[in-house]
């Protein structure tokens, strides 16, 4: 079975930073491209990052330069280091992959930037 566990996240002032971290097992993590999605209440899901298998990065514009997305393939593990948070930053953070045509996803991390 794949599972995907996410940690980290919480509440910060905006300008601080936060690391978000999804654990897998259940499938071979290296050959995986990875994302980051997230949601806020009544708005779709949407594309914060990926990563290749190879290291190819990807980013929503609205976080590019703030936000990095991180593999591990040692530990099969995917990090998301939010640097520069901003209050439209809020949001529930998903960790996904897809294997045989079915998207995998974490159980969701609570990212709330406010004074």
């Amino acid at each position: 079975q794949v599972h995907l566990v996410q940690s980290g996240g919480g509440s910060v002032q905006p300008g601080g930073s936060l690391r978000l971290s999804c654990a897998t097992s259940g499938i071979n993590f290296k050959i995986h491209t990875m994302g980051w999605y997230r949601q806020t209440p009544g708005k779709q899901r949407e594309l914060v990052a990926t990563i290749t298998s190879g290291g190819v990065t990807n980013y929503a514009e609205s976080v590019k330069g703030r936000f990095a997305i991180l593999r591990d393939n040692v530990r099969s593990r995917l990090s998301l280091q939010m640097n520069s948070l901003k209050p439209e930053d809020t949001a529930v953070y998903y960790c996904t992959t897809r294997w045989r045509a079915t998207d995998y996803w974490g159980q969701g991390t609570q990212v709330t930037v406010s004074a």
